[in-house]
């Protein structure tokens, strides 16, 4: 059995704000991934139990390859409905902020979010919260926003009335922050999570395959590519990064998450500790987005945090460089120079 992650004030101050508020709408952060998308669904799966029609409203555009999660199309994108997410900012009495910790990580939407003069929920877990909210759920030794949500619901009393449009997109959150399980996932309250959503009648095998076999030749072909012609090992430090131009995403005619999952994949050389992603921004000059991914213990989280303006988890976090590609291939060098004596 789970073990309780609200305190009593905790659970009755959410029960209230749920029950008073009119107008909810649940927020995640940009370049919204599985785990982002997954927890928004599952929470609105929740609160319409409770007799509630939330809105989702995401910053920008989402990978193609969560798109076939249930509800996914009344999601609303506010790069592209701006006047009528502003409005629903205005009118709203209750925001939730799901998978980010600081108003930043909403980018555009930053204003409109802060400006909302809505009660603000933050469910998250990642370090160092700063979201200005009247509750914040904040447990980064979760593996993943979904994980809590399902926990605040089976703490509710919710989770037996639900079905499986809520444990569909919950499980898609869980397995993508967790690498399908490979990576923050030895908890064994997360199996116990998993044996309970497949209750529901949940294929697990066909989420998986929807999430990591969905791709287009294109991202195949583009796989093949970053391997052979991009990556860079440093064999003595058991580190590598790669850096992928804009000429190269127009080559392959790239769209987003097609890049998803390849900083995994230089982890498969024997010894390796860390791997480290540049991709240039296919619109705005000057921004180079960042992913790490490590083993074991090697600190992802703090490279990011000194050196890519970003953060996360010990093993798998991000960032974005406000500077060209080749300015950040010599930053991902001198980092992993500077983390050298980790990773001998």
């Amino acid at each position: 059995m789970l073990k309780n992650l609200l305190t009593e004030e905790q659970t009755k101050l959410l029960n209230e704000l749920i029950d008073e508020a009119r107008n909810i709408i649940i927020t995640c952060h940009t370049n919204a991934d599985g785990d982002a998308i997954g927890s928004s669904l599952g929470w609105t799966e929740y609160l319409r139990l409770r007799g509630k029609e939330p809105t989702i409203i995401v910053p920008d555009q989402y990978p193609d390859y969560l798109h076939w999660l249930p509800n996914s199309e009344k999601i609303v994108r506010y790069d592209k409905h701006k006047e009528q997410a502003d409005l629903l900012f205005k009118i709203a009495d209750l925001v939730f902020c799901l998978d980010y910790n600081t108003p930043s990580r909403v980018d555009a939407m930053e204003s409109a979010l802060c400006g909302s003069p809505a009660k603000k929920v933050l469910i998250d877990h990642h370090l160092g919260p700063d979201v200005p909210a009247i509750l914040t759920i904040s447990h980064p030794d979760m593996s993943s926003t979904s994980e809590l949500v399902f926990r605040i619901v089976w703490q509710l009393g919710g989770f037996e009335q639900l079905s499986k449009h809520f444990a569909t997109p919950i499980y898609c959150g869980m397995m993508t922050d967790t690498g399908g399980f490979t990576f923050n996932s030895s908890d064994p309250a997360i199996f116990y999570i998993i044996s309970q959503l497949l209750t529901k009648g949940i294929n697990k095998d066909r989420i998986y395959r929807n999430v990591y076999h969905n791709f287009s030749e294109n991202r195949l072909r583009l796989t093949g590519f970053v391997m052979l012609e991009r990556l860079v090992v440093d064999s003595e430090r058991h580190a590598s990064y790669y850096a992928l131009r804009r000429e190269d995403l127009r080559r392959f005619h790239f769209v987003k998450g097609d890049a998803e999952g390849l900083v995994n994949m230089p982890l498969q050389i024997k010894g390796h500790k860390l791997s480290i992603s540049l991709r240039e921004d296919t619109e705005k000059d000057n921004l180079v987005w960042v992913s790490l991914r490590s083993v074991d213990d090697f600190p992802c989280n703090k490279m990011a945090a000194d050196f890519f303006n970003g953060g996360g988890h010990l093993n798998a976090s991000g960032g974005r460089l406000f500077c060209t590609i080749d300015k950040a291939i010599e930053i991902a060098r001198q980092a992993i120079v500077a983390y050298e004596h980790l990773l001998k």
